[in-house]
């Protein structure tokens, strides 16, 4: 099975976990710090908080800027549940804004709309999370002077666009938002197993991100209520385990070296799609011209009229080649458990229609040529039976 992502471990990378597991402090010791440090320069951010997944970091950073009940935040329906569960874990409030079809990524114009009507009904948003669908940035500088007329806090989960770049800013560098958040899962551009990252300029938004990564506890004693003793620590808030191990985050920093030639292996396999696919009944990934796009994901949309049915028909012939073509997403308000907090089908319909008429194809970085070659082939074939 040729699958639509996967990691890519070389000697180097074993190596670097290899050595943590022979040294003395296997979590908890100096790695993650260090990975914290090298992520923070590689996308000029000011800090950085690692935890065990993109989803911890979503969640911590929610946290961080004060999200509780009674608070709406808003993202984008086509993503994965994480970037609007974080939300409910705080008691806040869930809504989404439909997407561009072109693009996968949130709508300008819808969210212009959404925040007047918002506004009047003083329902506005305390949060907004853009989601950087399949390695694209969003148009973080208009909705950075959005958030400035109504008043919201952004964080960005660029879960899939480690080493994209929008009007040449690195994505991460908070300079049209408060935090960014990235994924290290093993299908993202570069993995430490489990593992994700926000990064943010507020020396106080990091400081409270980490103390909500760890039981909520500080053991620093200029922070001490009750006591100063050499072993003595405090929790302030309730907090969560989502540390990131030294083992996790070794081979994460082995990997971030190899970012650039993981980053341009991946476009130069979306620009041998873009010239062997152009047909009239495919649509092929739109990159906006200021974006620099990491391409997590390869997404082909049908265009005839019946696409369902057309989809459908073309995923099953791939898989039974051993073509491992995914969906990417089903929309999250379509998924029962947000249907029983009252959303239904049509609600989004952008986000829909995106859905059921695209297919993401094989693109990681160890994908041969050969192996594309099939790919592409057997694409062409599936459309002219």
């Amino acid at each position: 099975m040729i699958p639509y992502g996967r990691q890519s471990i070389d000697e180097e990378d074993i190596a670097s976990v290899l050595k943590v597991l022979r040294s003395d402090l296997i979590t908890q010791g100096p790695i993650p710090d260090l990975f914290e440090k090298e992520v923070s320069n590689l996308v000029n951010s000011n800090f950085a908080v690692v935890t065990n997944s993109a989803t911890s970091s979503l969640l911590v950073s929610c946290l961080s800027l004060g999200l509780e009940k009674g608070d709406y935040l808003w993202t984008s329906p086509n993503s994965f549940v994480a970037s609007a569960n974080c939300a409910l874990h705080c008691g806040a409030q869930i809504d989404f804004v439909d997407i561009d079809l072109d693009t996968g990524n949130i709508s300008l114009e819808k969210l212009k709309e959404k925040l007047e009507t918002a506004k009047k009904e003083n329902k506005l948003p305390k949060i907004i999370i853009p989601v950087h669908f399949a390695g694209q940035p969003t148009d973080q500088e208009e909705i950075w002077k959005l958030s400035k007329e109504y008043d919201f806090k952004i964080i960005e989960d660029a879960s899939h666009s480690l080493g994209a770049k929008h009007k040449g800013e690195k994505v991460g560098s908070c300079k049209w938002s408060d935090v960014t958040v990235f994924s290290f899962h093993p299908v993202k551009i570069i993995t430490s197993c489990e593992g994700g990252m926000s990064t943010t300029n507020d020396k106080d938004i990091r400081d409270k991100m980490q103390l909500y990564r760890t039981h909520g506890i500080t053991k620093d004693s200029s922070k001490f209520v009750n006591g100063t003793d050499p072993w003595h620590y405090e929790q302030h808030v309730l907090g969560h385990n989502f540390r990131l191990s030294d083992l996790h985050a070794a081979l994460g920093l082995s990997q971030l070296i190899k970012l650039p030639k993981f980053v341009s292996k991946r476009n130069n396999i979306a620009s041998r799609y873009n010239s062997e696919l152009i047909r009239d009944n495919i649509q092929l990934p739109t990159i906006k011209k200021e974006n620099y796009s990491s391409f997590h994901l390869y997404v082909i949309q049908m265009v005839h009229d019946d696409y369902k049915s057309e989809r459908e028909r073309i995923f099953k012939f791939l898989r039974k080649i051993k073509i491992g073509v995914n969906v990417h997403y089903i929309p999250i308000h379509l998924h029962p458990y947000y249907r029983k907090l009252g959303f239904k089908e049509g609600d989004f319909p952008n986000a829909e229609k995106f859905s059921n008429r695209s297919i993401s194809l094989p693109i990681f970085y160890d994908l041969t040529d050969h192996e594309q070659e099939f790919v592409i082939k057997n694409i062409c074939k599936s459309y002219d039976q």
